[in-house]
């Protein structure tokens, strides 16, 4: 499958997020002005949030009111909140890879 230069470029910042940080998951999503907002996950004692919902969560905050699409990089699965927040915004469905960047769905 052949990307969007874009949706390449999302993948790696939540490739990049994610090694950083050496988290579990880094998310990457492009708003409705092709801005862009990379996050990992977060797991706190008082406080649990999946990389996606964290993204999510920094567009919404900077005024985005739409997203183009979410990537997540993860060796699981995306959880069914992560699909329900994209789809609420506007992304049917999420670009999710493996650390190694490799697309699977």
């Amino acid at each position: 499958m052949t990307l969007d230069p874009e949706d390449s470029k999302i993948i790696t910042l939540a490739r990049s997020a994610r090694a950083r940080n050496g988290s579990a998951e880094g998310a990457a999503v492009r708003d409705e002005t092709g801005r862009t907002y990379a996050a990992t996950n977060v797991k706190l004692a008082a406080l649990t949030l999946s990389a996606v919902q964290v993204a999510v969560a920094m567009a919404i905050s900077s005024g985005a009111s739409s997203l183009e699409a979410v990537a997540l990089v993860t060796e699981g699965e995306p959880g069914a909140d992560d699909v329900a927040v994209a789809a609420e915004l506007g992304v049917a469905s999420l670009l999710v890879a493996g650390p190694d960047g490799t697309l699977r769905s």
